[in-house]
């Protein structure tokens, strides 16, 4: 479950790691769950690995995350 954040931002336990977004099947860096303009909900903010334009997607879309590895230091579960 997601925990609140300042400006609005959630936790979430892949932020910062590759996932799959599985409504348009792209790869991206998951960078934020927040709102987006007047949208009631929180979205997924993604993007690309190599760079370019960022996008949104239902956090519920998210799969798939890349395998944690020696240089990401994951936050402590609470």
């Amino acid at each position: 479950m997601s925990t609140k954040r300042s400006l609005l931002h959630r936790d979430h336990p892949w932020i910062g790691r590759d996932v799959e977004d599985t409504a348009t099947g792209r790869r991206g860096v998951l960078r934020a769950i927040a709102p987006d303009g007047d949208r009631p909900r929180p979205v997924a903010w993604l993007l690309p690995a190599g760079g370019g334009m960022e996008w949104t997607t239902d956090p519920g879309a998210l799969a798939n995350p890349a395998p944690l590895t020696a240089d990401m230091h994951p936050k402590e579960e609470r």
